[in-house]
């Protein structure tokens, strides 16, 4: 990967990207931004580009010194883009939605470095096949998650709805360490 020029810092308060970064054996602390996730873009691509460059920039502002990593998770089933439900009620459409269809799920990650001069992005997509759960079970299971994309934790073993995963389980799960390493690595170059 290369050395990092000044210290890392995840700009996120997950739980679970913290304890997928911990894998790279990197030192790193953690300030979550505090952005907006807001925008009109519709292509799920460039939307998770673009929110986890935002990210990555509103703390690279505040520290110039350090190499900062942000990142930006959400699902797409059946042509609509799905990020956190609102509440009990959107995690229950969401999960209706989800049950027994494949999905795409996208994460981007963005490091900026320089007060933010320099950036190195990738996006990264993993197909998703979600069970067919009944009703109760779909109702039991919803509001669980709340705080994740698409309403549900494909990490969490006692999570019954995700039926195969096509591609990285890190990148499902909010942090895909390939593409993590890679942007770390360009940004390591001076």
């Amino acid at each position: 990967m290369g050395r990092l020029h000044g210290p890392l810092i995840l700009a996120s308060a997950s739980p679970q990207r913290r304890k997928l970064l911990k894998r790279l054996r990197v030192s790193f602390e953690i300030i979550p931004s505090r952005v907006s996730e807001r925008s009109s873009e519709k292509n799920p691509r460039k939307l998770v580009a673009l929110l986890a460059k935002r990210k990555a920039l509103e703390i690279a502002r505040r520290r110039p010194d350090a190499v900062v990593l942000g990142s930006d998770t959400l699902v797409v089933c059946k042509g609509e883009i799905l990020g956190k439900p609102k509440n009990r009620k959107d995690s229950e459409r969401i999960l209706r939605l989800l049950n027994g269809s494949w999905q795409r799920v996208y994460t981007g990650v963005c490091v900026a470095v320089d007060g933010g001069r320099r950036v190195f992005s990738e996006v990264a997509v993993t197909r998703v096949l979600a069970r067919k759960l009944d009703e109760k079970r779909l109702l039991a299971f919803a509001g669980k998650h709340m705080d994740k994309a698409g309403a549900y934790a494909v990490q969490d073993r006692k999570d019954p709805f995700i039926a195969r995963v096509d591609g990285d389980l890190d990148n499902v799960i909010g942090l895909p360490l390939k593409s993590v390493r890679r942007v770390l690595a360009r940004a390591a170059k001076r």
